[in-house]
């Protein structure tokens, strides 16, 4: 894990560096993704140039603001909450108005999630940050993600590790002697939080399950056949496969993630 955070650590650097960026924003919801990549900023770049904002709506849970307000104590990151609801409401409205239906399930999700990319970059564009989109590998892949929210940004530092390595890698953080994690931010079920009740495994089979298929898929290019016969479900394998092939087009219009090895 030390190789792997270092090298997470040196490529942001790097990239900061190369693209003439001293600062960096992202958005923290309250779980294990924004959470380690707020870590790895303020060790990669010093927490006086790590800009976090919490941008909460009806759905956003206590604990979810606890947890970043705790990020922020053990970080040192600035760190501000602000309130969308009121913006998003408006921008619901709008589109009852225009479009003289009520928009679906879906569709007021990722309301939730552009508005929250359209304020980061706006912030970014303000101040001259860099946006740090903090998708993971299993995320990216399945497609799980929306296009223009929670995507913007010029750098992924996680893009290419799997959630259930993340989870390994928050564990190893936390043993090195300091805390820089709320234990609640690994414990707690994953959740986009942009409906009441969320959780990621109503869209996802469980992430060590849909880590296994993909490993084995996409980096060691074993067949579907041979996924089942290792003991995986035919219907799971059929049903990741297929959603990996039909997420193609997010991916490509995904920012730059660093490499690791994998």
């Amino acid at each position: 894990m030390e190789h792997l955070w270092n090298n997470l650590k040196n490529g942001l650097t790097a990239y900061c560096r190369e693209n003439g960026f001293r600062d960096v924003v992202l958005g923290l919801s309250g779980g294990l993704d924004s959470a380690i990549v707020s870590v790895l900023a303020c060790e990669a770049l010093g927490a006086k140039h790590v800009y976090a904002l919490m941008m909460k709506t009806v759905h956003t849970t206590q604990l979810s603001l606890d947890i970043a307000a705790q990020l922020r104590e053990l970080n040192g990151f600035h760190y501000q909450e602000m309130d969308i609801q009121s913006l998003y409401v408006s921008q619901v409205e709008f589109f009852k108005n225009r479009i003289l239906e009520a928009p679906q399930k879906t569709v007021l999700e990722n309301m939730q999630a552009r508005l929250r990319g359209q304020i980061l970059m706006a912030y970014a564009n303000q101040f001259h940050d860099l946006v740090l989109a903090c998708g993971n590998r299993s995320e990216a892949a399945m497609g799980y993600c929306t296009l223009y929210g929670d995507t913007c940004g010029g750098l992924m530092p996680i893009g290419n590790i799997y959630k259930s390595r993340l989870f390994d890698l928050a564990k190893w953080l936390n043993g090195r002697g300091k805390k820089v994690l709320p234990e609640e931010v690994i414990n707690r079920a994953p959740s986009a939080e942009l409906s009441d009740g969320q959780k990621d495994e109503d869209s996802l089979p469980p992430y060590a399950i849909l880590d296994g298929i993909l490993e084995k898929y996409c980096d060691e290019g074993w067949s579907a056949k041979k996924i089942v016969a290792a003991g995986y479900d035919e219907k799971v394998v059929e049903r990741v496969i297929s959603q990996y092939y039909r997420a193609a087009f997010k991916r490509a219009q995904m920012p730059q993630a660093l490499p690791v090895d994998i």
